[in-house]
Parts: structure tokens; C-alpha cells; sequence
């Protein structure tokens, strides 16, 4: 929630000039860009440059690198901020002084959202993903919405996508996410609903905490709103047991690959780097529909948006249209290029459900080739309350290494340090070394039966690319990314897949490697 100095209302149509505190955000410049588009003065810091700030530059926007009290504009009629700032900002203090509105991001998107057709995507994962899915659906399907997401979509050239509604109402599709409950400002007429899994643990005390805020957000649904969800979600499922009873006109849709969805997928296959699978929409088959996506939770995403595609009334082949068109999103799964005769794929997995699908997919996508898989942890609190999950996550990479965990300004306490990725990289040893004991023993008892019953052959397993997966002497830790590329440089072999992951700056890693 934002402080937002008492304000309750806003006319963004008599609103001028505008400053952003933390402009080079991926939510908060969509907004900038927003406000620019409509001819609005634009301005804004942040600590650093990047292509975000850069193009904001050339749209017109007046941009501060680093912050200070006077970049603010004294005649601003508003100043929007990133949920990143600290309320002691300078910038901040500055706005406050001068007698600045001031409103936070997510504050500034519920007044854009709630007052159109509102559709928000939310979940633990797969959110941009969907976001830009179903953007991309109502696109094809001539709904023109305009969509706001968390990443750059290759097809909005971008996070943001501008469109102006044939119809009465606007739509407008926007990423909702629920950390600090930010989703809470907004009031949509559909929500899209992927997923339930304990995140920002530094926020959320448990899984209970964490499903009360997507059941308080579904409760700004009105009568007559819909709610698309996950079918084979456990905690979306005990979730949608608690906000039917009070609401019996809440319409609820299920997506999932179970009987009991209204969307189910089916026949789910990998074939030439395409994710194939049939749809059949309330017992009728809607044929095969194809995306460039790996994994099965990329089914579960176009499900998503295929749900609510048909629920809009748009037609079945337009959505497969949209669907096969899409080329994926900026940092998901994000095929970069070569580097030594390796593919190299960047992707901003940071979950440890979510780094063990991505391994997982790729191993599907490339069952043929080594995975040497990097992952840089993001944020102490979150490698320390996930930690016994993230030893887990890893089983089908052929390599890992570990970058030093990134911190996220503002969110680590020194009660967190006592944990590391060199402890998390020892660890993961282990756990591989025991179960490699366990096999080996196992494997021992059945040559000596097979020997003693004589109808066995003698030779050993075999041990080439395909059959072995992690083993506790592939398994590094790297101090800082000079070192994640001196060991690349050490362990990649042509042929490989080089998948590199984190939330935090390891993607910078990949870019440098395909730039060579």
C-alpha cells in the first residue's frame, strides 16, 4: 500500500506533469509510457541507466540518473513511485515539501484499470507469461485491449501495449502481483488466477497468510465478475471452496489437463521445439493448438489465456492464431544465442518450483544435449525460508553452478545471512552424493542377482549424456559473476544448453556471452 498523502480520487485527464521516482522499473515505466502516449510532461529518476530509461529518453520523458530532491519538479501535479523507494527517499521528502501528490505504483494502476473492462492475471507463477498471452488473444480476437506487464513483450515492443476498444468498455489487462498485497488496489472484472505457492516469505509469514490475500483480492470481483482459475491447483482448489459460498453469483471458470476443468488439455507432447496439445472446452474438442513455449507449465499459461479468449467470445482458431504467433517474453525461457557452440537461454526463475520446471523444460526441449544450468539466488530471506526446496530443484541439470545470492535493497536483515549459495552449492553435494550412494547400492543388488541367477549381462551402466543428470562433482560455487564466467568458460562444451536463471543482474551474464 502506498501513502498517498490522503488522496482519493484522481482525474488523470486534468493531471499535467508528472514525476516517477524509480522510472527504469519494468511496472512503474509502463505507466510513464502510459501518461507520454496521452501527451503528459514526464519525468523521473533512477539509480542507473538501461535501455528502460534510454527509450523513455527518446519518447520525451526527462530523465535523472541518481536521485535527488531536485529532480522533482516544484509545479509537478504528481508523483508516482515504485514500491522499491523507501518512504525516506529524498525524492520522496522532496514531493512531500513541495506538496506533491504522491501515489505508488500499484495505486496508480488501480485508477487506470478499475474504471475499464479490468482483467488481472495473478499467481506465484507464470504471470507475465499469461499476462501477455491473454494481451495477445484479445488482440487477435479485435478487442484492442490495453495491456500492462512485468517484462518486454516482443510483440508490444515492450511492457506496454496501447490499444482502444472497439467495444463500449476498455480492456485493459494488466500483471497483478501480490507482494506487500499490491494487487489489493486493484478491483477487475475477471481475474485470472494460475497458481498458489508460499512466495516473499519476507513479507508473508505462510502459506495461510499468502491465500488470504488472493482471497481477499478475488473479493473485489462484483456480482456479476468471473473468476478463471487453476482446476488443478491444491491451494487454488481450497481456495475456490471459500469465496463461492458467499458469492453464488460469481461465475468460475477451471483450466487445467484434470476431467473436471471446463478448459482441459490433453495429448501434451514436445516435437521440433514446439509444445503441442488438444483442447477440449466444456466436451467439445477444439482441436490441436501449438506454442513455441517448453514445459507444462507453459500449457497451464496458454490454458489461461485460452479460457478467458473463449469466455470473450473469441473465436477458437483466432485464439490459436495468437497462441503459435507468440515467440515468448523478455528473461522466460529467452533463447539469446551461441557461445561456444551452446545455446544459451536466459530466464528469471528465482522459485524453486519454477528453476526445477525451467531445467525440466529444457531437458524436454533438448533431451539430447547437456544442461549446464546457473542460478543466481535472489534475496536471502527467500533462499533461507525455500532453502530445503532449492535442494531439490536441480536433479536434471548435468552441471550447476551457483552465483553468490543477489540483494535486493530494502528487503535483506542480518538475521538472513547466515545463509549462502556456497553453503546451498555443499549442500546440494550431499544430498546428490547420498542418493548416489543409494543408487549405486541398489544397482549392486541387482547385478548380484542378476549374476547369481546368470541371465544378466555384466557390463555397467551406461554414463553418456542423456542417462546422467547432476552428480555432487558438477556442482560449483561461484563468488561473483566473473567468476559464473570463468567457470562457463571452464565447463561448457559445444552442444550444450547454458541456461541461466536468477531475478537479480545474472542475466546481464547471458547477454555478454551471446555478444562475443
Amino acid at each position: 500500500m502506498g501513502i498517498f498523502n490522503g488522496l482519493k480520487k484522481i482525474d488523470f485527464d486534468k493531471i499535467k506533469k508528472i514525476h516517477f521516482i524509480g522510472i527504469g522499473g519494468i511496472g512503474i515505466s509502463a505507466i510513464s509510457k502510459l501518461m507520454l502516449a496521452q501527451g503528459k510532461k514526464v519525468s523521473g529518476s533512477d539509480l542507473g541507466e538501461s535501455d528502460i530509461t534510454a527509450k523513455l529518453e527518446k519518447m520525451g520523458a526527462k530523465i535523472f540518473i541518481g536521485q535527488k530532491k531536485e529532480n522533482v519538479p516544484k509545479d509537478a501535479d504528481l508523483a508516482i513511485y515504485t514500491p522499491a523507494i523507501a518512504y525516506d527517499n529524498v525524492e520522496m521528502i522532496a514531493s512531500k515539501e513541495n506538496r506533491i501528490p504522491l501515489m505508488s505504483y500499484p495505486e496508480a494502476l488501480g485508477f487506470l484499470l478499475n474504471d475499464k473492462f479490468g482483467v488481472a492475471v495473478c499467481g506465484t507463477h507464470g504471470k507475465s507469461t499469461v499476462t501477455s498471452m491473454v494481451g495477445l488473444v484479445l488482440a487477435g480476437g479485435g478487442l484492442d485491449p490495453s495491456v500492462v506487464v512485468g517484462s518486454k513483450v516482443p510483440e508490444f515492443d515492450g511492457n506496454l501495449r496501447i490499444g482502444n476498444s472497439i467495444n463500449s468498455e476498455h480492456y485493459f489487462i494488466a500483471e497483478a502481483c501480490e507482494y506487500k498485497r499490491d494487487f489489493l488496489e486493484y478491483y477487475p472484472k475477471i481475474i485470472v488466477l494460475n497458481n498458489i505457492e508460499l512466495d516473499h516469505t519476507d513479507y508473508y509469514k505462510d502459506i495461510a497468510d499468502f491465500r488470504s490475500a488472493f482471497e481477499e483480492f478475488i473479493g473485489h470481483l462484483p456480482d456479476n465478475g468471473v473468476l478463471i482459475l487453476n482446476g488443478d491447483d491444491k491451494q487454488v482448489e481450497s481456495l475456490k471452496l471459500k469465496v463461492k459460498s458467499p458469492n453464488a453469483k460469481l461465475k468460475i471458470i477451471q483450466f487445467g489437463l484434470g476431467e473436471n476443468n471446463d478448459v482441459r488439455g490433453y495429448d501434451f507432447k514436445t516435437e521440433n521445439g514446439k509444445t503441442k496439445f488438444k483442447v477440449n472446452y466444456r466436451d467439445k474438442d477444439l482441436g490441436e493448438f501449438v506454442i513455441k513455449l517448453p514445459g507444462k507449465f507453459n500449457v497451464y499459461n496458454a490454458l489461461a489465456a485460452i479460457a478467458t479468449g473463449l469466455h470473450l467470445k473469441i473465436d477458437a482458431e483466432k485464439i490459436k492464431k495468437s497462441l503459435a504467433d507468440f515467440g515468448g517474453i523478455w528473461r522466460r525461457f529467452e533463447i539469446k544465442g551461441e557461445y561456444r557452440g551452446a545455446t544459451v537461454i536466459s530466464d528469471y526463475a528465482h522459485h524453486p518450483t519454477a528453476v526445477r520446471s525451467t531445467i525440466e523444460a529444457a531437458r524436454e526441449f533438448y533431451p539430447e544435449r547437456r544442461i549446464v544450468a546457473v542460478f543466481q539466488p535472489h534475496q536471502h530471506n527467500r533462499t533461507k525460508m525455500l532453502y530445503d526446496d532449492f535442494l531439490k530443484s536441480f536433479d536434471s541439470a548435468n552441471v550447476l553452478v551457483l552465483a553468490k545470492i543477489f540483494d535486493v535493497a530494502g528487503r535483506e536483515e542480518k538475521k538472513d545471512q547466515n545463509v549462502s549459495s556456497q553453503r546451498l552449492a555443499e549442500d546440494i553435494k550431499a544430498v546428490i552424493a547420498r542418493s548416489e550412494a543409494t543408487k549405486q547400492s541398489l544397482a549392486n543388488a541387482r547385478l548380484s542377482n542378476k549374476l547369481r541367477d546368470c541371465h544378466a549381462p555384466t557390463s555397467g551402466a551406461r554414463n553418456d549424456n542423456n542417462n546422467v543428470f547432476l552428480q555432487s562433482d558438477s556442482i560449483f560455487y561461484a563468488k561473483n559473476l566473473d567468476e559464473v564466467r570463468k567457470l562457463i568458460d571452464e565447463k561448457i562444451k559445444p552442444g550444450d544448453v547454458l541456461l541461466i536463471m536468477g531475478a537479480g543482474d545474472i542475466y546481464k551474464v547471458a547477454d555478454e556471452l551471446v555478444k562475443k
